[in-house]
C-alpha cells in the first residue's frame, strides 16, 4: 500500500524541482527584449517554491487529490514527455493554471508602478516616501480637481491623498490664468496713471527749487510684470539726486541711516529740511512734497488719500468709472557713491546672474526712502531713511535667465514668474482671511523668499516651465522654513532679519497655514474674500 504513496510523493517532488527550473530559467534574460524594470522574481526558499507557484499548495496529499480533468485534443498532443520510472509509468504531472507564468505579469506590474504617480508630499514641499510596490497592483484612478480630501489644519496629508502632479501643475496653471491682467484692463489703468503723473512732476518740479531735479522711476510689481488680480495699484517714485551726503546707521540692522550733507549745500533750499543737528528731515520733505501735490490736483480729476500711518507715500486716486486707481508716490534721494558697508555679503548672485551682472548692480547708485520710528502708539518720528534696491530687484526680475535666451521669444521658458505670482498671490489670499493675525506680513517677504530661491536653483533647468508645480512647492518649502526658524535675512543685507523675533506667534501661525494649503490641494486660491 505504501508503494503506490511513495510513487506519487516522488512525482511531486519531481514536480518541484522541474517547477524550479522553470522559474529560474523564465527569471533569465532573454536576449532582445528591453525590460523597462528588472524585476526579482520571490526566492524559492522563501515560500518553498509556493510564491511562485501557488497552486502546488492547493494540490492536498496525493491519495487524496481529484482527477485531473479531460484534457482537449490539442493539451494531449503536447511535446510534453511523461516521467517514467524504473516500475512504469507514473501520471503525468498536474497542469499549472494559466496564472503561473509569472514573468510576463510580473513586468506588467514593474511598469505599471513605473507610471503610477508618486505619493503626496510632505509638509514643506518635501517628497513622501514612495510606496512599497505591489506585484499586482490595482488600477489607479486620478483624483479629480478640486476633491482632495482636507486634512487638519497643521497636519501632514497622509500618503495619496493629494492629487497627482499633473493634476496639480494643471490647477497652479489655471490660477495663473485667473491673475494674468487683461491687455485692455492694463491699457485703459496705464493710460489714465500717464496722463496724471507726468503732469504732476512737472508741477512739483516748477514750484521748488530743491525739487527742480527730481525724475519719475516706476517700481512695484506692475512694472516688474509680477502684479496679479487688477492694473488698479501703482508705485511711482520721484528720484532726487543729493550730492556728497553722510550716512550713519541709525541701529545695528545696517538698513536705516541718518542723512546728513558733508558741506553746505550749494542750494540753500535745502536748508529748510535740515533738522538742528543737521540731519536731514524725511518728514519736512514729505510735507513739503504733499502740499505742492495737494494743490495741483485741484486742476485735475484727482485726490489725495488720507495719510496712512506709518507709511512713506503719497498715495493718489484716480476715478474714472468703472476704473479705480490709486498711485503711491515714493520720495526718494539717490547718492552717486559706495554701497555701505552692510551690503558686502549680500546679494549673491554669482552662480545665479554672474560675477559681471554682481559687479554691474554694485556700481549704481544707492536709493534711499523715507522710513519712520515709531516711539509709541501711532506717533511716529521721521527722521531716518532706509536703503531701497527696488531698481534692482526690477532688473533682476525682468532678466532673470541663468541664461540670456531665457524667456525671450525664441529661447526656452521657465516659471520663475509664475512661481513669484501664486506665493504673492498664497499670502494675499491668507491675508483677506486672517487679517489681524497676518496684517504684518507684505509682499515683500515673499519676494525676498524668491530671491532667495533663485540663488539656491540658480539653473534654468531647475525652473523648467513644466516643473511649475514642483519650483512652487520648493520656493514655499523654502518659506516655510524660514517662518519656522523666524529667520528671514534681507537679500542685499544679511544681517538684517525680516521677522522680527518679537513675532514668532505670528511666524508660526502662517507657517501652519501654509502647510495646510499645501497639504490639501491650495483650497484658498478658490476662495473669494
Amino acid at each position: 500500500a505504501e508503494a503506490p504513496h511513495g510513487r506519487a510523493l516522488a512525482a511531486v517532488q519531481h514536480l518541484v524541482v522541474n517547477a524550479g527550473a522553470v522559474a529560474h530559467a523564465a527569471a533569465q534574460p532573454v536576449q532582445g527584449v528591453h525590460l523597462p524594470h528588472e524585476v526579482p522574481l520571490p526566492d524559492a526558499a522563501e515560500g518553498r517554491v509556493a510564491g511562485h507557484f501557488p497552486w502546488v499548495m492547493t494540490q492536498g496529499h496525493p491519495q487524496h487529490r481529484a482527477k485531473a480533468p479531460a484534457t482537449s485534443p490539442a493539451r494531449r498532443r503536447s511535446p510534453r514527455r511523461e516521467t517514467r520510472g524504473a516500475r512504469g509509468s507514473f501520471p503525468r504531472p498536474l497542469q499549472a493554471p494559466a496564472a503561473v507564468p509569472m514573468v510576463p505579469i510580473l513586468c506588467v506590474s514593474s511598469t505599471s508602478a513605473a507610471r503610477e504617480p508618486p505619493a503626496g508630499r510632505a509638509a514643506g514641499g518635501a517628497e513622501a516616501p514612495p510606496s512599497s510596490r505591489s506585484r499586482a497592483p490595482a488600477a489607479r484612478v486620478p483624483a479629480a480637481l478640486g476633491s482632495v480630501a482636507a486634512v487638519p489644519d497643521g497636519a501632514v496629508a497622509a500618503a495619496g491623498r493629494r492629487p497627482p502632479p499633473a493634476a496639480d501643475a494643471l490647477r497652479l496653471r489655471e490660477v495663473l490664468s485667473r491673475l494674468s491682467l487683461l491687455r485692455e484692463d492694463v491699457s485703459e489703468a496705464s493710460t489714465l496713471v500717464n496722463t496724471v503723473v507726468p503732469h504732476l512732476v512737472q508741477a512739483i518740479r516748477d514750484k521748488d527749487s530743491c525739487f527742480s531735479s527730481i525724475e519719475r522711476q516706476s517700481a512695484g510689481s506692475y512694472y516688474e510684470r509680477v502684479k496679479i488680480s487688477e492694473p488698479n495699484e501703482f508705485d511711482i517714485m520721484l528720484v532726487m539726486p543729493v550730492t556728497r551726503i553722510q550716512l550713519d546707521e541709525s541701529d545695528d540692522t545696517g538698513a536705516y541711516y541718518y542723512v546728513s550733507f558733508k558741506r553746505s549745500p550749494k542750494e540753500k533750499g535745502w536748508l529748510k529740511f535740515l533738522e538742528e543737528d543737521g540731519k536731514l528731515s524725511a518728514f519736512k520733505m514729505l510735507q513739503a512734497l504733499r502740499e505742492i501735490i495737494k494743490q495741483e490736483v485741484k486742476n485735475i480729476k484727482v485726490t489725495v488719500a488720507r495719510k496712512k500711518a506709518g507709511s512713506p507715500a503719497i498715495t493718489l486716486q484716480i476715478k474714472k468709472p468703472p476704473l479705480e486707481i490709486s498711485v503711491d508716490i515714493i520720495l526718494t534721494l539717490e547718492a552717486q557713491q559706495s554701497w555701505p558697508c552692510s551690503t558686502q555679503a549680500g546679494l549673491k548672485i554669482e552662480q545665479w546672474l554672474g560675477t559681471k551682472k554682481r559687479r554691474d548692480f554694485r556700481f549704481r547708485s544707492i536709493y534711499l526712502v523715507a522710513k519712520s520710528t515709531d516711539l509709541f502708539g501711532n506717533f511716529f518720528l521721521w527722521n531716518t531713511w532706509r536703503l531701497s534696491f527696488s531698481h534692482i530687484e526690477k532688473d533682476m526680475i525682468k532678466n532673470h535667465g541663468n541664461s540670456k535666451t531665457c524667456c525671450e521669444s525664441n529661447g526656452p521658458k521657465c516659471c520663475r514668474k509664475g512661481c513669484l505670482k501664486l506665493l504673492k498671490f498664497l499670502l494675499e489670499q491668507l491675508k483677506r482671511k486672517h487679517p489681524k493675525e497676518l496684517e504684518k506680513f507684505c509682499s515683500y517677504h515673499v519676494k525676498t523668499a524668491f530671491l532667495h530661491s533663485c540663488v539656491m536653483w540658480p539653473n534654468d533647468t531647475d525652473w523648467h516651465l513644466g516643473n511649475l508645480d514642483h519650483s512652487f512647492q520648493q520656493c514655499l518649502g523654502f518659506f516655510v522654513d524660514c517662518l519656522q526658524k523666524s529667520q528671514l535675512t534681507h537679500f542685499f543685507i544679511p544681517q538684517y532679519n525680516l521677522l522680527s523675533q518679537e513675532d514668532k506667534a505670528r511666524h508660526h501661525f502662517l507657517s501652519r497655514k501654509i502647510s495646510y494649503e499645501l497639504n490639501n490641494g491650495f483650497p484658498v486660491f478658490h476662495e473669494n474674500y
